[in-house]
């Protein structure tokens, strides 16, 4: 079971580590991203948009090295289900917003929030069966 979760674990790490590296060199247009949201008070954009990709990256190498990792695993899932919310609230908004997930070019956000909620159920998916695996290695 260990192997599993470490299996898991690595793959969420992949996922963290190649969504920050675009965002981190590209925060104004992750801004822009953030804002077209509409769920976050202006105010807050910028800090969003500056903190959430280092966020990302620290919860990438943890998970990597697997240090802290339950609670790593809990902030991921956390994120997962915020990211989720948001774009399942702009789904039934009727806005179709660029996720931003993976790049902040406007040109490559030309999926369907279909896909956007499909994938990002399935990440939290990934993230809810690593915790499982990660308790039931520890018995």
């Amino acid at each position: 079971m260990y192997a599993v979760y470490r299996v898991l674990t690595v793959i969420l790490a992949g996922i963290f580590l190649a969504a920050c590296w675009d965002k981190i060199l590209h925060p104004d247009q992750f801004a822009q991203i953030i804002r077209a949201y509409r769920l976050v008070p202006d105010v807050l954009v910028n800090p969003a948009a500056v903190w959430l990709p280092w966020l990302e990256l620290t919860l990438g190498i943890l998970l990597l090295l697997n240090r802290w990792a339950s609670g790593a695993l809990l902030l991921a899932n956390l994120l997962f289900l915020v990211f989720l919310a948001a774009l399942a609230v702009n789904a039934v908004r009727g806005i179709d917003v660029n996720c931003g997930c993976f790049v902040t070019t406007p040109e490559a956000g030309a999926e369907s929030m279909a896909w956007y909620l499909t994938r990002d159920t399935g990440f939290l998916v990934l993230g809810l069966a690593a915790v499982w695996t990660g308790r039931r290695s520890q018995k």
